[in-house]
């Protein structure tokens, strides 16, 4: 397995080992050991699966109190992962990156506490699966607009589908 630092602290790329013959193919999604000696020692408590159509975008969500380490891959279809940094102290303050995870490229994406995460489906259909190192709490919670200017990100799509509770979601400075 290769990993790649990114522009934002402990954002990891992470690029297993695929062994592919005529049959199909082969990969280790995780092996705790290997990941630890990587650099990222999470405990993951927490196991989230989800399927979306061409167009959707999720996030950007995180946890105040309990803030959740992601470990994240598209075992089907296309993704563009994102990660922005929100914590106020932070040098890479409202700073993000953006990578493309693919069931064909087997990237993952690994996402430290104190960062929000989202993601837009570029394929028909994607499937994500992530890993988290802190159990969901729904009263902990939190959405941030997917379009806050101040964090511009560069979305490959411009008129998203969301949930009610994305599309209503206030600017990272509403939070502070």
């Amino acid at each position: 397995m290769e990993v790649k630092a990114t522009a934002l602290e402990g954002v990891l790329i992470v690029e297993p080992k695929v062994f592919r013959d005529e049959r199909g193919f082969f990969c280790e999604v995780y092996h705790a050991a290997r990941y630890a000696e990587a650099g990222i020692e999470a405990v993951f408590v927490q196991d989230n699966h989800t399927r979306s159509r061409r167009g959707v975008l999720r996030g950007l969500h995180a946890q105040r109190r309990h803030p959740q380490a992601k470990l994240v891959r598209a075992s089907a279809g296309v993704i563009f992962d994102v990660a922005v940094d929100i914590r106020p102290s932070s040098s890479t303050y409202r700073r993000w990156v953006g990578v493309e995870l693919s069931a064909e490229n087997f990237r993952q994406l690994f996402i430290p506490p104190g960062y929000a995460h989202g993601f837009c489906a570029l394929s028909d259909i994607v499937e994500v699966q992530y890993k988290c190192a802190a159990l969901y709490d729904p009263t902990d919670e939190l959405a941030i607009r997917w379009d806050d200017p101040e964090i511009g990100i560069e979305w490959p799509i411009s008129t998203p589908q969301l949930s009610e509770r994305d599309a209503r979601a206030p600017r990272l400075h509403e939070l502070e």
